[in-house]
This record gives C-alpha cells, structure tokens and sequence, in this order.
C-alpha cells in the first residue's frame, strides 16, 4: 500500500463526505435565524467550552477550539442533532434484504426485496419524537445540560447498525469547529425574513436556491 494509494483513499473519505456536512451547516444556521435565542444559547455554549476572554482574532481561538472543548459544547451538539433529525442530509436510504424477514410491524419481506425508509419522515413522526416533533428544540438531547444520544434506531441520520456511517464522529467534529468559530464572531440573520427555506429533491437534502443571510460582528 503506497502513500499515493492511502492519500488518496483519505481524499475520497473527506470529499464524499462534503455535500453531508455542508448542506446540514446550511439548515443549521437557517434554524439558528429562525430561533435567535437558540442562536444565542449555542454561541454562550462555544464561548463557555473555549473559555474565550477578550477580543481574539481567528487565529488565537482556533487554538482554543481543542478536543477537550468540542467534548464539552452538549448544547451545539443538540442544536445540530436536531437540525439532522428535522433535516437529515440524506432524506431516504434504502437496503435489500439478505434474507427472508419480517419487520417489526409484521410485514414480510422476501429474500432480495428492496426497502426504502424516508429518514425525513421519520424525523417528523410524533409517535417516535412526541406531540413536539416538528418543533425545533435542542433541549430534548440534553439531560441536566449534558447531551444524550438516541438509539440510531430511532435517529437514523447516521444509519444503524453494522452499516452505520463511519464518518458520523469526523462529521460532527467538523461541523461543531465550523460552527464555533462563525457563531464566536458572527450574529447571523436571514436575508429575507418572510421566506421559509425549501429543500430541492436530491439524493443530498439541499437548500432550494441556496441561503442567503446577513453576518453582524459580535
């Protein structure tokens, strides 16, 4: 196995991951203009964990953006779980079946049968998530302030399983360091307050003619 080979297996790893994390940034900071004080929770959140003093440029809090304080941002993290439950950035996955089966609901399912789930939906569906299903609100990862994970069963953006994602924990870090530094520095609000966000159908949920918003320095 060469450098060239492994370099390029670390390039696809990261590339094919680029649509995934961009598009879920996009319906994050959309859902952040849609809720100011959320927006203001997660931005005290990055400064708490960093323990940001002062003006700092970019450089002197990127190097308080450490392992140990991703490890400590619970309420960005639950921000951007619930942008991926409401949005997840692939809406429908499918799998065939290995083998005859039947699903928990009691429907069969034959040998090589195809069977699609809409991880949209299901994000949306007031039996799984409660009578507040499509209300944006991180605080139903936190216990006591501390994030808690649910069963990918239940939230499947990541899939489940053997199959589940391998790039989940590289994503959230990306993200979580993404936006840090934006919310450390930046206020954000939508451009056009009166237009809700529509998604374009893809095999990736994108933003319908992008998002266009107004970055004020903090």
């Amino acid at each position: 196995m060469t450098d060239k080979y492994l370099r390029d297996i670390t390039l696809n790893f990261i590339i094919a991951g680029k649509d995934t994390t961009a598009n879920t940034l996009t319906w994050f900071f959309y859902m952040l203009c849609k809720h100011p004080l959320i927006q203001e929770k997660a931005a005290l959140d990055v400064r708490e964990a960093t323990e940001a003093q002062g003006n700092l440029c970019a450089d002197e809090f990127a190097k308080l953006v450490t392992e140990a304080a991703l490890e400590k941002m619970h309420y960005l993290h639950a921000a951007l779980s619930e942008t991926l439950r409401l949005y997840p950035a692939v809406p429908v996955d499918g799998k065939n079946a290995a083998e005859d089966d039947i699903l928990p609901d009691g429907f069969k399912v034959k040998k090589g049968d195809g069977v699609n789930y809409m991880t949209y939906a299901m994000g949306r569906m007031t039996y799984i998530w409660g009578e507040d299903a499509e209300e944006f609100r991180p605080e139903r990862w936190l216990v006591n302030g501390v994030f808690r994970s649910e069963s990918p069963y239940k939230f499947v953006a990541f899939q489940a399983g053997p199959r589940i994602c391998p790039g989940k924990e590289f994503a959230y870090r990306q993200m979580k360091i993404l936006a840090a530094v934006l919310l450390q520095f930046f206020r954000f609000k939508l451009v056009d307050e009166t237009k809700e966000a529509t998604y374009r159908t893809m095999f990736t949920l994108h933003v319908d003619k992008g998002l266009h918003l107004y970055a004020y320095p903090r």
